[in-house]
């Protein structure tokens, strides 16, 4: 299996950094809330000078939207919606252990992080432009086409993982009580966004081994080189 970007997005958004994991051996009963607090600090603090708007990892994503033809505010990536919620309510929902530390290590990077659940995945997964034909699980249980031009995250089953890029996941690969194996995708293109993705993805690493005592298959992705095998 392999996750790519299209040579369209890359010419598009040259400023794109991925960072990419994946693990096999994930359980739905570890415990990560003393592990989430850390980063949950790291995040409070950053909104205590900022607003998540100010941000230039989220600003970076604003502009994308609005390059998109989305309007910022309407559509907002991952990561910002996560730093509105964590900032008005001071925490985050328990949803599973991984999604819990994923969420964790997105609010205190402002970098979007998606998870899906690997064997939900048919083939490849592609970040490409819609067709429009493409089906998209939502979580009310109905299908839905992207629009045609569309960022999404599709499989070679013409199926829709995740719909506006980085604003809505598909519920077909939610992870579940199931899950074993996940691929984690983390994406800025922010100034920095080099630097701050390969530590983002040492950190998450360095969590999964310390919590499900993995060893996660990682990678950067660039025009170069724009294949992850898993």
């Amino acid at each position: 299996m392999q996750f790519c970007h299209s040579r369209e997005i890359w010419s598009d958004y040259a400023e794109l950094v991925p960072g990419v994991l994946f693990a096999e051996g994930i359980t739905h009963d570890a415990l990560v809330e003393p592990r989430t607090f850390r980063f949950n600090a790291i995040a409070e603090s950053r909104l205590a000078s900022s607003s998540e708007g100010e941000l230039p990892e989220v600003q970076a994503w604003r502009r994308t939207f609005s390059k998109m033809g989305l309007k910022p505010t309407q559509y907002r990536c991952a990561s910002e919606s996560l730093l509105r919620r964590f900032k008005k309510e001071k925490s985050l929902p328990h949803i599973h252990p991984i999604i819990d530390l994923c969420n964790a290590i997105s609010l205190a990077f402002a970098i979007p992080i998606a998870v899906f659940d690997a064997s939900k995945i048919e083939g490849s997964l592609e970040v490409r432009y819609a067709a429009g034909t493409e089906l998209y699980s939502t979580f009310s249980g109905t299908l839905e086409n992207p629009e045609p031009r569309e960022v999404i995250f599709a499989d070679q089953a013409n199926r829709a993982h995740a719909r506006r890029w980085t604003n809505r996941q598909s519920a077909h690969s939610a992870i579940s009580n199931d899950t074993h194996a996940v691929l984690i995708v983390a994406e800025a293109l922010h100034a920095t966004a080099d630097t701050d993705v390969r530590r983002l993805v040492a950190t998450a690493a360095d969590e999964l081994h310390a919590v499900w005592a993995l060893s996660a298959k990682t990678g950067i992705l660039s025009l170069s080189s724009p294949v992850f095998s898993f």
